[in-house]
């Protein structure tokens, strides 16, 4: 069933509000979400949209709009872009976010043949863009993002090691303890891997080479998938639902590893191309660092069994280094 398309749409994408049409597409956690289908000389064109209430939908699909167009300026065909996001004419109080269709059941010949691989090593070994106000490369991004619904502090740090430290760790454990009450074991943990595991493993005089490139931030497998951008060339290797960040490389591995689904060819094709950053033989702990924030917010968002996910990954790193 379709639905009228909401004016702010409609100009914001220059469209014929007579050939517009929105119909229920997928789904999402925190969003409502549609096919938008219109005609544009004489052409079918349909983007995707979706659509939530409040103040924390406007923040999360700023910092979407932000991460989507960061990830699609170094790599085309990625990811697909976004072209608006704003409130709704007719309810102010709603929200949206406009990007190009991206149909995940289309295997379409003519894509670029590249593998995720080789795209992701593109995204995390290109420079990130210099920050507006900066001399030189900054860790942060210029907006708001948001990791599922927890909202992040991206303010630009010139430490990778003080921003994950502050940044991160301390900012979600604070969501954590909003949402599930005080806890004086898991917040000594998370305090003493901020005051002594953070600077051994990421600190400015030990962690060599490391520069800020975009990095996705949420790429766990069910944020990555093989489709047809705006339909568009062929079917690509692609992700979406990013929540980005100007960090090391390494943080996107994190969650890659929390929750597997990446073979053993992707590892071994990605890290032929991205080298490890030095010391090499501490890469598997700096993984397992950057995948405790995930657990963290996992922990923040839903409670359960993630804090003693969370505990254990301290547990060994302060064994081994405390």
């Amino acid at each position: 069933m379709s639905s009228r398309v909401d004016p702010a749409i409609i100009e914001a994408l220059g469209l014929d509000p007579n050939t517009a049409k929105l119909t229920s597409h997928g789904g999402s956690g925190f969003a409502s979400t549609f096919k938008l289908t219109s005609t544009v000389d004489g052409k079918e064109i349909n983007y995707f949209v979706k659509t939530g209430t409040g103040p924390d939908a406007a923040l999360m699909f700023e910092g979407e709009h932000e991460s989507l167009n960061a990830i699609s300026n170094i790599v085309p065909g990625f990811c697909p872009r976004s072209y608006a996001h704003g409130a709704l004419r007719e309810n102010h109080n709603k929200h949206f976010m406009a990007t190009d269709f991206l149909d995940l059941n289309s295997s379409a010949p003519g894509g670029s043949g590249q593998t995720l691989a080789q795209k992701l090593a593109r995204l995390h070994t290109t420079p990130a863009p210099i920050p507006e106000g900066f001399d030189g490369p900054m860790f942060g991004f210029p907006v708001t993002t948001c990791c599922g619904s927890s909202p992040q502090d991206n303010s630009w740090k010139a430490s990778w090691a003080d921003f994950y430290a502050n940044n991160r760790l301390r900012v979600i454990l604070g969501d954590g303890i909003r949402s599930n009450g005080a806890d004086a074991e898991l917040s000594r943990a998370v305090e003493t891997t901020i005051d002594v595991v953070v600077p051994r493993l990421l600190g400015d005089e030990h962690l060599k080479g490391v520069r800020p490139v975009v990095v996705h931030g949420d790429l766990w497998s069910g944020n990555h998938g093989r489709g047809r951008i705006a339909g568009r060339g062929g079917a690509e290797e692609v992700v979406f639902d990013p929540s980005c960040v100007y960090g090391h490389s390494e943080y996107e591995l994190g969650i890659m590893r929390m929750f597997g689904g990446f073979g053993s060819s992707f590892w071994k094709e990605y890290e032929s191309l991205v080298p490890k950053a030095e010391p090499e033989e501490e890469w598997g702990d700096r993984v397992a660092l950057y995948e405790l924030y995930h657990h963290l917010n996992h922990w923040a968002l839903f409670g359960g069994g993630y804090r003693s996910g969370a505990m254990s990954i301290m547990r060994k790193l302060h064994s081994k280094y405390g």
